[in-house]
């Protein structure tokens, strides 16, 4: 069940709402992207230690259109990355944003592309 969480979502005070469970670690194969016509990912590269961190992106013009993603183990035959996937987005560029308001850099998203950012 979801519980309450006091947090920053960036351009608005902290807040308190409902957040579920961060999911379980993914598996290769186990993270469909919803990308096409329009639209692609953002997967956002971090550390182990940045588990659980939630990253928020935004389309550059629009600072308080921001969605979020948790960073979380992604397990595959050879190793295990940490990352935050963001999907779909709209295509164009997008600013990632610290816990605050100072952009951490900016990405482009390109149609039916995963873009990659590296947060570490």
């Amino acid at each position: 069940m979801p519980h309450p969480q006091i947090h920053d979502h960036g351009a608005h005070a902290p807040h308190e709402h409902e957040h579920p469970p961060l999911p379980a670690p993914s598996h290769e194969g186990s993270v469909v992207l919803d990308i096409g016509a329009g639209t692609g990912a953002l997967v956002i590269h971090a550390t182990d230690a940045d588990d659980g961190l939630e990253i928020h992106a935004s389309p550059a013009d629009r600072p308080e259109q921001r969605t979020h993603a948790a960073v979380r183990p992604r397990h595959l035959p050879d190793r295990t990355l940490y990352a935050a996937v963001l999907t779909p987005l709209p295509t164009g560029r997008y600013t990632v944003w610290q816990r605050d308001d100072t952009p951490h850099g900016s990405v482009d998203v390109t149609e039916g592309q995963v873009s990659d950012y590296r947060w570490a």
